[in-house]
């Protein structure tokens, strides 16, 4: 169970204006996120995560490593109080400020997880997607791997390129993955932020829960062991994830009880024609349509030279 503490710094609390900075604190936000986050993990046998991201001050050109881990080191105070299990250090651009996060957060004595929100061709400064795994499995982190901005598949390309440089090392951190639930393929350093559809219409991309069972199966088989989803997972796109491990995790998860998988329930539909699409060939094996016979009204061609520097 994560804490809603994403992008939760004061640096950020400054930047959403409104006043916000007189009324509420990051650390009043985040010790809720916390207590949040603990009671629900309680109901089950979970672990609760707290997260730091990317600051700011970093991005804007004016954070040293100094005044970078400071902003962390803030975030960290509360998971270390509240007694999270892990943190995870995710949706950072660049592999020297997951160096500083991961540097600061072993400080705590707890568990670091970093994820990097990159493609397979590397960060924003160029670094390849490989070398950035191998810089932060050096740098302490006891899992690696990535996080939101690209889809399921560019994400399982991304990290076989992280596998496969971390083997050459001698390095095996735990891998992890979290895309977003939106098919964008061919985007950029950006990713689904250079879609035309971003923000407000981008239902029409979002993956399916069968999807999601193809993605849950090609993680694992490279190696995977924390599969997740980031922007645009369901809760069914999570339950497709528990689904299709139900045998390496020795059970089903227990939010299947409310539905039969790959569309058991058609069983007793009075339709012959839905009745027949009951069954794991019929839903792996289709391609969905979008429904619309207009051709898109904008295109995106997204290239290096246009990615977000």
């Amino acid at each position: 169970m994560q804490t809603f503490t994403f992008y939760s710094s004061d640096d950020k609390l400054k930047i959403a204006g409104q006043n916000v900075k007189e009324n509420f604190t990051c650390r009043g936000i985040n010790d809720a996120a916390c207590r949040l986050a603990r009671e629900v993990a309680n109901e089950g046998d979970a672990l609760v995560a707290g997260s730091i991201t990317r600051c700011p001050s970093y991005q804007e050109g004016k954070g040293s490593k100094a005044v970078v881990q400071a902003q962390i080191k803030e975030q960290l105070k509360t998971f270390v109080d509240n007694k999270v299990d892990f943190i995870i250090a995710e949706f950072i651009f660049h592999i020297e400020e997951i160096e500083w996060a991961i540097e600061e957060a072993l400080k705590t004595g707890i568990v670091v997880a970093a994820t990097l929100a990159i493609n397979e061709k590397g960060d924003m400064a160029g670094v390849p997607a490989g070398e950035c795994a191998v810089r932060m499995a050096k740098a302490g982190a006891q899992v690696v791997g990535v996080n939101c901005m690209f889809d399921p598949d560019t994400t399982m390309r991304t990290i076989q390129a992280m596998k496969t440089a971390l083997d050459a090392a001698g390095l095996s951190p735990y891998l992890m993955t979290q895309p977003n639930g939106f098919h964008c393929p061919g985007v950029g350093k950006e990713g689904y932020l250079s879609c035309p559809e971003f923000p407000y219409a981008m239902e029409p991309r979002l993956v399916t829960r069968f999807d999601v069972h193809r993605y849950a199966r090609a993680a694992y088989d490279i190696g995977v062991r924390y599969i997740g989803g980031c922007c645009g997972f369901e809760p069914h796109h999570v339950r497709a994830i528990a689904e299709e491990m139900a045998e390496e995790r020795g059970k089903m998860p227990a939010a299947s009880d409310k539905h039969q998988p790959w569309g058991g329930c058609l069983e007793v539909s009075e339709l012959h024609y839905i009745k027949a699409r009951m069954g794991r060939e019929y839903w792996e094996n289709l391609v969905p349509s979008c429904g619309r016979l207009q051709p898109p009204t904008h295109k995106y061609n997204p290239s290096p030279d246009n990615d977000l520097q």
